[in-house]
């Protein structure tokens, strides 16, 4: 043991705004500007309607989330876990970018799953993005799974589909274990993930929100900062460490 607190990290789409991944509910959010792309996103309508899952193949080509690279706040929370603080991290995104600034993926939540590997609906086979997007690259606008045929989706978890219990228990367990939970970039308003900012300060965390709008949280957090993610949060890291 290091004798460190346990400092556990909830991450929201703001963290990765200023990597170019856009924010789906900010003022400036994917939601607002475009409220139909939800259906996007959205398991019912994308497994009934074969024009939603075309353009939802062209939305995350478009996108370019493959193409992202960590920014200032996700290198910070690496560099926080190589200094010898015991960091976990929850992450509400799916774009991979805390593994890619450094931090060992066993101590990654993806709450929602990863947009860096497709999954088949029907056998379950999965394999890496790349593929299915060099797919409709080269002219397959619903490419099919490769083994059955199948309906292929990325490997996250859509508007209607559960979030896979076992890494919720985790991330529970973490809540509750943890000493400073720093939820970041998160406007605390989808819940389960949401909730986990409560289960740490009902068991004792100190709680500090890093968001620029309100959230729910606010009034139970021994901390609130409103300043910009890429440099409020190294600079809050660099306490911690």
């Amino acid at each position: 043991m290091t004798g460190k607190p346990l400092v556990a990290v909830l991450s929201g789409a703001g963290v990765s705004t200023d990597s170019g991944i856009p924010d789906y509910r900010g003022p400036a959010g994917l939601w607002r500007s475009d409220p139909d792309a939800e259906k996007l996103v959205t398991y019912q309508y994308y497994m009934g309607d074969p024009e939603i899952r075309r353009r939802s193949w062209r939305m995350r080509r478009d996108t370019g989330v493959l193409r992202a690279e960590p920014n200032a706040a996700h290198r910070a929370v690496a560099e926080l876990e190589r200094s010898g603080v015991p960091v976990r991290v929850i992450t509400q995104n799916v774009d991979g970018l805390h593994q890619l600034a450094g931090l060992p993926a066993r101590k990654v939540l993806e709450l929602h799953g990863t947009a860096r590997s497709y999954v088949c609906t029907n056998c379950r086979v999965r394999g890496p993005m790349e593929d299915a997007l060099a797919r409709i690259e080269a002219g397959e606008d619903d490419p099919p799974c490769p083994e059955c045929g199948g309906v292929l989706k990325p490997a996250t978890v859509m508007f209607g589909e559960r979030l896979d219990p076992v890494v919720l228990g985790d991330a529970v367990t973490i809540a509750k274990a943890c000493q400073v939970f720093v939820a970041v970039g998160t406007s605390l308003q989808v819940q389960p993930a949401a909730g986990l900012a409560g289960v740490a300060a009902d068991h004792g965390a100190r709680l500090i929100v890093v968001n620029a709008e309100p959230t729910p949280y606010d009034d139970l957090a021994d901390e609130v900062v409103r300043e910009p993610i890429g440099t409020a949060l190294p600079a809050l890291l660099r306490g911690l460490g």
